[in-house]
């Protein structure tokens, strides 16, 4: 497991929601006005990458110029269904310009492959190099459906270097195995766990995050 590709958010607050989030006596309410807080935490250092442009701006005292998100480039927030909702609000309050591009997979409990049910892909990525690629799941555990979405953007020839993978809870299985294809993608999280069970749950987890976030 590489490390250096691997940002663990080292914040306070996100320490304090993601021990809620662990907890097993926090309702869904709880778990889910949580995990939102760690998701802006978790985006907030996301965003850090993303290209400035100089803009001039008239403030009701001057006109000077400044820095703002390159207005020019295709940001693309893409939630792993049905988890990854939980990052939607968040991302268009803190990246207004983004679109939001939806994934629906389902972990066959059996093989722990995904099973692909819903595509919000655009099949076009006319200048590639100009999009910024989020994948959201609050869960990396094996690392399959996160794979198979960051193969969907490789493949429209999106940098490697332009897709994050953004999780609350990480398993060093599910980061190897992203690594072991993709080893200059981009991990950014909020904690890295010991290891999975042999259902493929992490452990120490927080058990099924949309069971939990989604009372079911």
């Amino acid at each position: 497991m590489n490390l250096d590709k691997v940002r663990i958010i080292n914040n306070p607050v996100a320490a304090l929601n993601l021990c809620a989030m662990r907890d097993k006596n926090t309702d869904s309410q709880g778990v889910r006005i949580a995990a939102r807080k760690i998701t802006r935490c978790l985006l907030y250092e996301a965003a850090k990458s993303l290209p400035l442009k100089d803009v001039e701006i008239t403030t009701p005292l001057t006109t000077f110029t400044t820095k703002t998100i390159d207005p020019d480039i295709e940001l693309i927030i893409s939630p792993i269904l049905r988890a990854g909702l939980i990052f939607t609000d968040e991302a268009i309050d803190i990246l207004p310009q983004a679109t939001i591009r939806h994934l629906g997979m389902y972990r066959d409990e059996k093989t722990l492959k995904p099973v692909w049910y819903y595509n919000k892909v655009p099949m076009e990525a006319p200048n590639p190099e100009n999009f910024y690629v989020y994948i959201t799941d609050p869960m990396l555990a094996t690392g399959n459906s996160l794979l198979a979405a960051i193969e969907l953007y490789a493949n429209k020839n999106i940098p490697i270097s332009h897709i994050k993978c953004i999780c609350i809870i990480a398993a060093p299985q599910g980061i190897e195995n992203v690594q072991k294809h993709y080893p200059e993608i981009e991990i950014i999280t909020a904690a890295v766990d010991d290891h999975l069970n042999e259902k493929g749950y992490i452990v120490p987890g927080m058990g099924d995050a949309g069971d939990r976030i989604f009372n079911t």
